[in-house]
């Protein structure tokens, strides 16, 4: 799918006449209206079996991005090419009829997104039953509860063998069962090669799903990269140091965190205290960095995350869930911070990340080097799982059950 210089705008009047009365009283009065540019040369890619993320502050545009996408709205300029049989979940209750039983919608809107009639009747049951709302569908839709028509609507998308889904906000709706079925669901979807546009608030769910992110600030790109420096970047916007203009200047130009702590060096060190760039699998490890802090602060927070050469995460450790404080610092002040544990990843080489935060809600970012050093873990215990837990097998010997024989 590619996305050239798209652009749409609303007309929004000052004042509204909505009765016949009101036009007969002044049939001459002017109405006044002002223009809200929603998406000014929104461009982007995504490849074919990708999850793609679509992030932004409320009103930033990404409600109306995927809507174009989806056809619901007619764009004022640019181009849109998408390739392959497409679902879209973006809004609660579109495509639905409230005065038609839950039968009855899923059959439309089962045909709308591409099924054939006959099709969407031998996967009715399946669609109603990963939904559980057997018990309820004959019941008009009006009747529903917004989860129950969250659970529906998801059903029939996930039923249409849709090369490309468009999944809005809307998720978070469902109860925490529900959620996590979605998960299980995407996760499928992604394994199957299905291409996946995800636009969320939860950036822990952008960060799981997605493997590139878009930054959207009133109507424009303000960054596409991977979801991790997109994440960070969604943080920035909502807790600014600063005016909204400079944050977005800065994430567009660097996201290294707001200056207030530099990390100087990072590395790893061996059981002795030593610096090494390789780690014997088995034994007691280090990560260190060396931080400067260029302001006063009180309880920074410090923390390290090791990738893979897949990319995957697979350690994040910091000192916001230590029972500890983490002290006060003037400026100048030099602090040595390390984590020590016992070192179980699996053979291969690891890019270390080191990053200083500002404590509570929003983990807005002092300082981070993305991938500042790496480390190769040596062992021979290659088992094909990214750690290799200590453990011990014990078996016996059962006598078969009389019974059963």
């Amino acid at each position: 799918m590619r996305v050239e210089g798209l652009s749409k705008a609303f007309r929004l009047p000052h004042e509204q006449v909505h009765t016949l009365k009101e036009r007969a009283l002044h049939p001459m009065r002017r109405q006044r209206f002002e223009r809200l540019q929603a998406l000014d040369g929104v461009s982007f890619d995504v490849g074919r079996g990708e999850s793609f993320g679509i992030v932004g502050r409320n009103g930033s545009g990404k409600s109306t991005l995927m809507k174009c996408l989806a056809g619901i709205y007619r764009a004022d300029a640019g181009e849109m090419w998408l390739r392959g049989r497409m679902a879209p979940f973006i809004e609660l209750g579109v495509g639905f009829n409230p005065d038609l039983t839950a039968r009855d919608n899923v059959l439309i809107n089962a045909v709308m997104l591409g099924v054939s009639p006959a099709q969407a009747r031998e996967r009715y049951a399946s669609i109603v039953a990963f939904a559980e709302l057997e018990d309820f569908q004959d019941l008009k839709l009006k009747n529903y509860s917004s989860g129950m028509q969250v659970r529906l609507a998801f059903s029939v998308m996930i039923h249409v063998d849709a090369d490309l889904l468009l999944i809005d906000e809307v998720l978070a709706v469902g109860d925490a069962a529900f959620q996590q079925k979605c998960h299980d669901v995407l996760n499928r979807a992604k394994d199957e090669g299905r291409t996946i546009l995800l636009v969320t608030h939860d950036m822990s769910q952008v960060q799981r799903f997605c493997d590139r992110a878009l930054l959207l600030e009133r109507g424009t790109v303000v960054a596409l990269d991977d979801s991790r420096t997109i994440a960070r970047g969604y943080t920035r916007l909502n807790f600014p140091t600063q005016d909204v203009s400079a944050t977005v200047q800065a994430i567009t130009q660097s996201d290294g965190g707001d200056g207030a702590a530099e990390i100087l060096e990072a590395w790893t060190q061996d059981p002795e205290g030593n610096r090494t760039p390789s780690l014997e699998q088995g034994r007691p490890c280090a990560l260190v960095m060396r931080v400067r802090l260029t302001k006063p602060t009180q309880e920074p927070v410090f923390g390290f995350s090791l990738i893979d050469e897949q990319h995957r995460r697979v350690l994040v450790v910091t000192t916001e869930w230590d029972d500890r404080t983490t002290g006060w610092y003037a400026p100048g002040e030099l602090v040595n911070v390390a984590v020590s544990f016992d070192n179980w990843f699996a053979p291969g080489r690891y890019f270390l990340t080191p990053h200083v935060a500002y404590p509570g809600a929003g983990g807005r970012l002092m300082a981070v080097r993305e991938s500042v050093t790496s480390v190769v873990v040596t062992g021979s215990r290659t088992g094909g799982g990214i750690v290799d837990v200590p453990h011990e097998f014990v078996w016996n010997t059962v006598s078969p059950d009389p019974a059963v024989a």
